[in-house]
């Protein structure tokens, strides 16, 4: 037996069956490249769903978690610790938001913003304006209640009676805003829809939506859990679109690959959140926020312009690739269009088999590649990436 046939063996037996593993143990990595149990490489352009920023055991990520875990590894929210406080003042200050909820993961984000929206209108104005609006195609989590803020009917089945107070708008259809606003207390939007397939929503509705909400005080809510952390070539994504979210969520990528989440707060909602309204028992771990302060630390001007060129790379080598019709996208995430019949899911599968990690969203190949991959890895996945193209 294989080492890869004994871990698929162990978790068939142990591990609920809730993903649809690809047939690979990933037991080691370097930045943008890995290792399975049986020593092949692989080119990771998925750096675990835009959650490695800094690629596999980025030295410095290693140094600043390690120190920090021979310290403290937890403490209790009812006390203070030193990275909590330095992550929350980088991204107030680097955002303009004014402060931070912790948590754990993007659904608990999204579930943070919710409840402060809620709070929000219902301190200001009572009951009676609790609805969000959010888009269609969108997608916020898998709780019952990021599930019911979730715009695809193929996540609302199984789970009945889902959470209510959400109704959906198409992206780009401000008329539909208006038209739905009565009641409402917040509009929740990704700017680029990534499960959705990768979809930038449109500048013109964004600025729009951010101006009617302004004038109705509905708060703006901005999902960033997988836009975020320099993905799209800047800090947050709303910073390219120009606009001044009330609330922003972030996830994935800030913790470098321990969990760790935010939810920040403008100054419409700095205050909302009181002592026992909201809590979380992991949120704010000291060794996920020291990483994720060498992360934030890491993201200046300079790196984000390199995010943005590699992107620029990305779009123009793929192309000129076989059964490519199109690549969406902003900085390094990134969604292949696929012409002439072709399968996203047989491209990854293709891809793995020829030495490249590769994702899917909807009928496109999504990529999400660490931001720190070198030229040379970029190169070598994808010459991979064309093979399995080529090939499908």
């Amino acid at each position: 037996m294989s080492n890869f046939e004994k871990i698929q063996s162990r978790d068939k037996e142990y591990v609920a069956n809730t993903y649809g593993r690809f047939p690979v143990a990933i037991v080691s990595g370097k930045n943008a490249t890995c290792y399975d149990a049986d020593g092949k490489e692989y080119i990771d352009f998925t750096s675990g769903i835009g959650v490695n920023s800094l690629g596999f055991c980025d030295d410095g990520w290693i140094k600043a978690t390690t120190a920090q875990l021979s310290k403290l590894q937890h403490i209790s929210n009812l006390y203070y610790t030193e990275p909590c406080g330095e992550l929350a003042e980088i991204l107030c200050k680097r955002t303009g938001l004014k402060k931070v909820f912790f948590a754990n993961g993007g659904a608990e984000a999204n579930e943070g913003a919710i409840k402060c929206a809620r709070k929000y209108s219902f301190d200001k104005y009572g009951p009676g304006r609790s609805k969000i609006l959010t888009l269609k195609n969108s997608f916020h989590g898998r709780t019952v209640t990021t599930l019911s803020a979730t715009g695809q009917d193929v996540f609302h089945n199984y789970f009945f009676p889902f959470t209510e107070g959400f109704e959906f708008i198409e992206a780009g259809d401000i008329e539909a805003l208006r038209a739905k606003s009565a009641g409402v207390c917040a509009l929740m939007i990704e700017l680029i829809q990534g499960e959705g397939g990768v979809l930038p929503v449109d500048p013109k509705f964004v600025e729009e939506a951010a101006k009617f909400c302004r004038e109705k005080d509905i708060l703006l809510i901005v999902d960033e859990v997988q836009t975020g952390i320099g993905r799209t070539g800047s800090l947050f994504c709303f910073m390219q679109y120009g606009i001044e979210p009330d609330i922003v969520t972030a996830a994935k990528g800030i913790g470098g690959g321990l969990p760790l989440a935010a939810v920040l707060f403008g100054e419409k909602t700095e205050s909302v959140l009181k002592p026992g309204d909201h809590a979380t028992t992991f949120g704010g771990n000291p060794v996920a926020c020291a990483g994720a302060a060498e992360i934030m630390k890491r993201l200046d001007g300079e790196f984000l312009s390199k995010v943005a060129e590699k992107g620029e790379y990305f779009r123009e080598k793929i192309l000129k690739m076989p059964h490519v019709s199109g690549v969406a996208g902003m900085g390094l995430m990134i969604g292949i269009e696929l012409a002439d019949g072709i399968k996203a899911a047989d491209v990854v599968k293709k891809g793995i088999e020829n030495g490249v990690l590769l994702l899917t969203a909807k009928s496109k190949v999504r990529l999400l590649p660490p931001l720190t991959a070198t030229y040379a890895e970029i190169d070598k996945g994808l010459a991979a990436l064309e093979e399995a193209l080529a090939e499908s």
